[in-house]
């Protein structure tokens, strides 16, 4: 029996929402399926921007690490790259890799310090700092020092600890453990096994900082410096080469290198403390001695160098005279406040922004050392740039509060090359610019061919990234800041997500911007590479490749960008799509092939009903016809 029109409609909805379902039941099961089979397991990495605190406070978080007094030949040399700057973060600092395979770590380089340590996956008061914390499961090297007569042991007499109180009230401790150390690609130096502290508590400015440790620099056994010495793979002696205002970066060498002619040295006396000290005796501003006892540069620990403190502080009668000669040579300049109105910073406008042209408006400043050799020191060695006021400087020396100590932070030291030769007792300044110290020094030539049977040099390539085997990597954001401010940078964005693209080897329509915000005179920039094409997820030989790009800064910008620096990477899984994202094309098609038949059944009904009505209405044989009265014509 035929169908009639109307139920011919009623079945093809019928049938349209049974295929609606079982198209959506279907999307669902695969979706299933596909999960299962891949499953997301452990959370994302997700590592936050924490920048430094404003660069007016002279008790900057990580500027004053100082420790308080609680602390009981070889040709190969580690050539190291620096990072970051003293302002605003208020510290450089290099990579170093660990275990094997090899995990990441930016951490602060610290002659003040004589232990190097990293937070560990067991800790439990660490903050979020720039890379994943240590894990030690993680290195197939890795042991934890057993408990012996030799070290503080822990409450079950298991493994060897340690705590690191520093002045600031900022602390560190965990358990010591050794392992394999690399150095960077630079390096000739081989990977070593070093005893280093993995971290279970962090406090203050160690907890906060973004950095994620630091490395010890000091004298000391647990000293990287003291064990690479030791092992006779490195000569007795380092050095450190700060970059210049505005530029940050740097380099350091572990090991010794032939000084270069001109370099000035001061008698450093290891008995005196643990701390690198030197013999300071005068200062001259503009040509002039200040009228100081020489004495007072030889108060309690004398006068220390600590590449971890960012400014200096001069005891109370050295910093007055210093301050007072200072304002007698800028008495044209005005007088501003400082960027915190909780200090009482000293800074002068007027000046204009270009830093080569400082010293023709403030005084040279001259150390002069027991031995009556002289650093002369430029502007950007006692200056840093106000945050808030374009052309605008501050003093970056202060005066010791309570404290007779003579203590020069990086500021002193900034594009100077500074040896530590400790097997001579001496400690070497040579002015030079620290962004091209390995062209100088012609340290570039390659090093020399090791055995094959030697472990690996340094990481160098992307499969030392690791990650966990059941990681899906849905998306990679990272924080790059610029030395120049958003509005300058707005017009050019593309043209920088298309650097970012070409460093990280990445098609440019992977490169999507996030957010960008200012920070102390800088550009912030949050960018995220997603998957290429249609993917839902990075592989993970892609992930360790983007991973490299990042972490070994292989974005080169061109002069109109500034300087830069790239940080905090996090890894984020895949975005969990809602039912709608999921089916929305299954649900569209359905309807629009519902509406599309039923259009076509109501046309064929349509067309029907014509011709029903063509062909009249159907009469019995014997149906009789109503008459009709003729009309007349």
């Amino acid at each position: 029996m035929a169908l009639s029109p109307i139920q011919l409609t009623t079945t093809t909805t019928l049938l349209l929402l049974v295929f609606l379902f079982l198209t959506i039941y279907i999307q669902s099961t695969a979706a299933d399926s596909a999960d299962s089979a891949t499953p997301l397991g452990p959370s994302a990495m997700v590592l936050p921007l924490t920048l430094s605190a404003p660069n007016s406070s002279r008790t900057l978080s990580h500027s004053r690490r100082h420790l308080q007094r609680s602390e009981s030949h070889s040709t190969a040399t580690a050539r190291m790259p620096l990072y970051d700057d003293l302002i605003p973060y208020g510290y450089y600092t290099t990579r170093i890799w660990i275990g094997t395979p090899p995990q990441t770590f930016a951490l602060i380089v610290d002659t003040g310090s004589t232990l190097t340590y990293v937070p560990c996956s067991t800790c439990e008061q660490c903050g979020k700092h720039q890379d994943p914390n240590f894990q030690p499961d993680w290195s197939s090297t890795y042991q934890p020092l057993k408990c012996s007569m030799e070290c503080t042991c822990d409450s079950e007499m298991m493994h060897c600890v340690y705590d690191r109180q520093y002045a600031e009230m900022s602390s560190s401790s965990g358990v010591l453990g050794e392992d394999i150390v690399s150095f960077g690609k630079q390096s000739e130096l081989k990977p070593q096994r070093t005893v280093f502290g993995c971290e279970n508590v962090e406090t203050g400015d160690i907890y906060s900082q973004r950095a994620d440790g630091i490395m010890g620099l000091g004298r000391g056994d647990l000293s990287i410096v003291d064990q690479l010495v030791e092992k006779g793979v490195i000569g007795n002696s380092f050095s450190l080469c700060y970059g210049g205002m505005d530029v940050g970066g740097g380099a350091m060498v572990l090991g010794g290198i032939s000084p270069p002619a001109g370099m000035v040295f001061t008698h450093s006396d290891p008995a005196r403390s643990a701390y690198y000290n030197i013999d300071l005796k005068e200062i001259h501003i503009a040509g002039k001695q200040l009228p100081i006892n020489p004495m007072v540069f030889d108060g309690k620990y004398g006068t220390i160098l600590d590449s971890g403190t960012t400014y200096a502080y001069l005891p109370e009668p050295a910093f007055k005279a210093f301050k007072d000669a200072i304002m007698k040579e800028l008495n044209s300049l005005k007088l501003i406040q400082g960027p915190d109105r909780n200090y009482n910073d000293i800074c002068f406008s007027g000046v204009g922004s270009d830093v080569s042209q400082l010293s023709k408006t403030f005084p040279a400043v001259d150390l002069v050392f027991s031995n009556g050799n002289r650093l002369s020191l430029s502007p950007e060695n006692y200056l840093f740039q106000h945050s808030k006021a374009h052309g605008a400087y501050c003093l970056g020396i202060f005066q010791n509060e309570n404290d007779q100590t003579t203590l020069l932070g990086g500021i002193i030291v900034r594009n100077t090359l500074v040896m530590y030769d400790r097997e001579h007792l001496k400690i070497g300044f040579w002015k030079t610019n620290c962004s091209e110290i390995w062209e100088i020094l012609h340290l570039l030539s390659p090093p020399p061919a090791l055995p094959s049977a030697s472990p690996p040099l340094a990481p160098s390539g992307p499969q030392f990234y690791t990650m966990p085997e059941d990681l899906i990597v849905g998306f990679i954001t990272f924080e790059m800041i610029l030395s120049i401010m958003p509005p300058k940078l707005k017009p050019h964005l593309t043209k920088l997500a298309a650097f970012v693209a070409h460093g990280l080897e990445v098609d440019t329509s992977q490169v999507h911007l996030l957010n960008i915000t200012s920070e102390y005179g800088h550009s912030v920039i949050t960018w995220a590479i997603y998957p290429a094409g249609s993917g839902d997820y990075i592989s993970h030989a892609a992930a360790r490749n983007i991973l490299a790009g990042i972490v070994e800064h292989r974005v080169s910008l061109p002069p109109m960008f500034g300087n830069y620096q790239v940080f905090d990477w996090s890894i984020e899984p895949p975005a969990e799509r809602t039912w709608w994202q999921q089916h929305h094309l299954a649900v569209v098609m359905t309807i629009f092939i519902t509406i599309l038949l039923g259009l076509l059944a109501s046309g064929m009904w349509f067309v029907w009903r014509r011709r029903w009505h063509s062909f009249g209405s159907y009469k019995p044989v014997n149906y009789v016809f109503p008459e009709h009265e003729l009309q007349p014509l």
